[in-house]
């Protein structure tokens, strides 16, 4: 599946909220590649997890894999092991395309190595970019 057929499954507005991240994300991460990963769309930097959104019940929820690191008051940390932090979106004009974009540029350069989790049996330890 493409991420364009997952963004066309959506609800119309959970459609435009997904468009407007797609289009946000591949301007800002042109260099990343991007799939279908676990059943939702995910942009990767060598290999590496940045950034993906899926579909909740209520909402889009747009998390990046090392965004607990970021140091930004709008994301949300998540719990455990883990270092990362997302943002959930209900309509598009909640969407802050200088937040995103500065979200975005922080993931280039801060990020955990989530590659390589398995093989170091669930250890993480910080990339320097």
């Amino acid at each position: 599946m493409l991420i364009t057929e997952y963004n066309k499954m959506r609800s119309e507005t959970d459609q435009q909220i997904c468009e407007q991240l797609m289009m946000v994300i591949n301007t800002h991460l042109p260099e990343a590649e991007s799939k279908i990963w676990h059943g939702h769309p995910v942009w990767f930097l060598e290999e590496n997890p940045i950034v993906g959104y899926r579909k909740l019940k209520d909402c889009i929820r747009l998390m990046f894999w090392s965004g607990a690191d970021f140091d930004e008051p709008d994301l949300i940390t998540g719990t455990g092991k883990f270092k990362d932090a997302s943002i959930r979106y209900t309509f598009t004009d909640q969407i802050n395309s200088n937040d995103l974009k500065r979200w975005l540029e922080k993931s280039k350069t801060i990020q955990w190595d989530y590659r390589n989790i398995v093989k170091k049996k669930g250890r993480l330890d910080r990339l320097f970019v």
